[in-house]
């Protein structure tokens, strides 16, 4: 059924398009062969109406023209549903062949390929390359997590997702199910910011740590959905990214490179130890962690409590 009406629209848009003066309803049913098999005038009417307002509410022009006879026709001119041209200087046209190029995914790629096609079309040179003017790096979007597709979707869609996932101190995987708002990337690493429904409050999901597949709801979302950048700057603050206050660490003479160039201050202790003042965002616990033995944290008192925490539940297993 979904194709026939597609099929039928599309005919009688080519039909009032093509036609140099305005057709009557009776020309109409004569061109079109779903018309032709109408059961009756009242069934054609009927068919037509709706396909001639879903035509319009596409978006095509069809204009009403009665003849000196009080006969009605239809005509859709091809100057009132034709797009204006398309200008685009030199750094236009390359910024958004650089973005047609980004993209690398199977899906995606096929779309962003006809969009450079159409950028050529529209005053990008064949011989132009779009980001070989601004370096010999050749930009790419990797996404390696089977997530992402379904994710970007839900996001696109505004339809809720249900998924398995696995905080990096959990042995098991949860269940969530979340609002989508966005996905970011950041550092190498994929992440979806929305509103978690079962803790009632906001929350980022690192993608690679969802597990199994993601299903789809079609229900509505209950939460405001933020704006591009209030997105962004949760995910880089999950992520930790941003940071609001300071921590004091001891660490171990010639070790924890990372931190010590993240160090606001740094000073010897002495007896193969120092001690630093780092930034403090969320994910600074995990961090940690990663150091073992050869980091202490001395302040504050709750990101020394998430550390060992941290370092109970690895030993633990």
């Amino acid at each position: 059924m979904a194709i026939a009406k597609a099929e039928r629209l599309m005919n009688l848009a080519l039909c009032l398009l093509g036609a140099r003066r305005p057709l009557s309803k009776r020309e109409l049913r004569e061109s079109i062969e779903a018309y032709l098999e109408a059961g009756s005038d009242d069934s054609f009417n009927r068919m037509f109406e709706r396909d001639k307002d879903d035509l319009r509410e596409l978006g095509l022009v069809i204009e009403t023209v009665e003849n000196l006879d009080g006969e009605v026709g239809y005509l859709a001119r091809r100057d009132s549903n034709r797009l204006p041209p398309i200008t685009l200087d030199a750094e236009e046209a390359a910024a958004l062949g650089l973005a047609a190029k980004v993209w690398q995914q199977a899906r995606l790629a096929g779309a962003a390929s006809g969009a450079l096609q159409k950028l050529r079309a529209a005053g990008l040179p064949e011989d132009v390359d779009p980001y070989g003017a601004h370096g010999a790096l050749e930009p790419r979007i990797p996404v390696h997590e089977a997530a992402f597709e379904p994710l970007m979707l839900a996001c696109r869609d505004r339809r809720t997702v249900l998924f398995d996932y696995r905080k990096a101190t959990a042995a098991r995987p949860e269940p969530r199910h979340v609002e989508p708002w966005a996905l970011e990337c950041w550092r190498g690493h994929w992440y979806l910011a929305g509103f978690d429904r079962d803790r009632g409050a906001e929350r980022v999901f690192r993608l690679s740590r969802i597990t199994g597949k993601v299903r789809s709801r079609g229900t509505g979302f209950t939460a405001p959905v933020p704006d591009v950048v209030t997105v962004r700057e949760t995910v880089a603050s999950w992520a930790g990214e941003i940071a609001d206050r300071s921590a004091l660490i001891r660490l171990r003479s010639g070790a924890g490179y990372p931190l010590r160039a993240k160090a606001v201050k740094v000073r010897e202790l002495g007896d193969g130890w120092d001690e630093l003042e780092i930034p403090y965002g969320h994910g600074l616990d995990a961090w940690l962690v990663e150091f073992g033995p050869d980091v202490v944290v001395l302040e504050p008192a709750e990101l020394r409590a998430d550390v060992v925490d941290r370092l109970r539940a690895v030993a633990e297993g």
